[in-house]
């Protein structure tokens, strides 16, 4: 007699959630169909199947110069926040620091902190350095607002990574170093390279803090893309949208994929060294 309210109940809220998914997916699932219409206009359903858009998009140089600066911006971005983020997550877990909880909401601030706060204050401090609309402006700015995903996923890691295994390395005369490079990090690089792919996806999709940072000639897609929605609304956008939407979806399988792979090879390892 109880279970079935209990199923009831567990059933109305997957039922519920699988609603707000496609809900929130629906945009999505929508625009892709849009890219591949041949008007010039965005129209659903498409009256025709055309790759016009994306022609267009890949013979635009604005279009293209925005995408690899884009790239670029994340790639290096990407690299700077994991390699701190690694750094400050071990910190954080193997250090003792006095003002341990202080660093913490530092970290924790550019998710709490709303981006349009962070994106003027940003622009105050780059407009004085001359770093607006420069390379090494964008790849600091995307560096702090990915930072807290990168500590957040290598302190997972950490976590569930045997800290005997570090004490074992240094109590057969390893160093530091030498430990955490032979150690801790093959062991916990499925979480590095997740927070690498996470602060890439990031720094890549960013928006509100380009605005404030980009240059006349230098900016990234989502500037470019929201300043042709104010002035020139055309299926390239779908299309563009469309493209952007498979490569984060293409960085997540690729990450998981790593992740495994990872995984097996570290269980292999510890199989034969039993």
């Amino acid at each position: 007699m109880t279970r079935a309210p209990h199923q009831a109940g567990r059933m109305a809220l997957n039922a519920a959630a699988y609603a707000v998914t496609v809900f929130l997916l629906l945009p999505t699932l929508i625009i892709i169909p849009m890219s591949f219409g041949p008007e010039r206009f965005l129209q659903f359903p498409p009256s025709g199947f055309s790759m016009r858009w994306y022609l267009e998009y890949f013979r635009d140089e604005e279009w293209l110069r925005a995408t690899f600066f884009s790239l670029e911006a994340g790639l290096i971005s990407a690299i700077g926040a994991t390699l701190v983020g690694t750094l400050l997550a071990l910190a954080l877990v193997r250090g003792r620091l006095p003002a341990r909880g202080f660093i913490e909401l530092l970290v924790v601030g550019p998710v709490i902190v709303p981006h349009v706060a962070l994106a003027v204050a940003m622009f105050l401090v780059f407009e004085q350095l001359r770093l607006t609309g420069t390379l090494l402006g964008f790849a600091m700015a995307h560096t702090v607002l990915a930072l807290p995903f990168v500590v957040f996923t290598v302190l997972a890691a950490l976590y569930r990574f045997d800290a005997e295994l570090e004490r074992a390395a240094l109590s057969c005369g390893a160093g530091p170093v030498a430990s955490f490079f032979h150690v801790t990090l093959p062991l916990i690089a499925p979480g590095v390279v997740s927070a690498a792919l996470f602060a890439f996806v990031i720094s890549f999709d960013e928006a509100v803090v380009s605005f404030f940072i980009s240059g006349l000639d230098r900016k990234t897609l989502p500037r470019k893309m929201f300043e042709d929605i104010d002035y020139n609304i055309s299926p390239t956008l779908a299309a563009v949208a469309t493209m952007l939407t498979l490569l984060t979806i293409g960085a997540l399988l690729l990450g998981y994929a790593l992740k495994r792979a990872m995984e097996r090879r570290a269980a292999a390892a510890a199989e034969e060294g039993e």
